[in-house]
């Protein structure tokens, strides 16, 4: 199991249960099939910047780069669905920046997104979810 995706889940298991101890982490951890020992949960935690809170631990990190209005807005060119996928076109060189906002926001209606150099594939749950999604980012250059 890399790191990278085993911080990545670590922050997944935050965001969705409240965990206030390493122990109870580790046991999350676990059940998804991935070991970690105390050693390697604690610098985990501290590279994420994870702090214990009232509610369990929590990333406390600030959000660095444009905001997906303001991308959007600069970048997007073209707006298409094929049921629960968005095809997005911006500019070239410029899809990888869309997609970073749009991972950034943590949308819920956002499975995940694919970048090449001028499109933007957004997977959602299902159909209507997509259409929610559209209506959003037009939201974005309309206004």
């Amino acid at each position: 199991m890399n790191k990278s995706f085993r911080q990545g889940q670590i922050l997944k298991i935050i965001r969705e249960k409240e965990i206030f101890t390493q122990d109870e982490l580790a046991r999350e951890l676990a059940k998804a099939g991935i070991p970690a020992t105390q050693v390697t949960l604690s610098r985990d935690m501290r590279e994420l910047g994870l702090v214990k809170t009232g509610t369990g631990y929590q990333q406390f990190a600030e959000r660095t780069g444009p905001e997906l209005a303001e991308v959007a807005r600069e970048f997007l060119l073209d707006i298409r669905i094929a049921q629960n996928l968005v095809v997005l076109r911006t500019s070239p060189g410029n899809a990888n920046s869309l997609a970073i906002a749009i991972d950034k926001e943590e949308l819920v209606e956002v499975t995940g997104t694919v970048a090449g150099d001028d499109t933007v594939l957004v997977v959602t749950p299902e159909n209507r979810t997509a259409e929610n999604f559209r209506k959003r980012m037009l939201a974005f250059i309309t206004s």
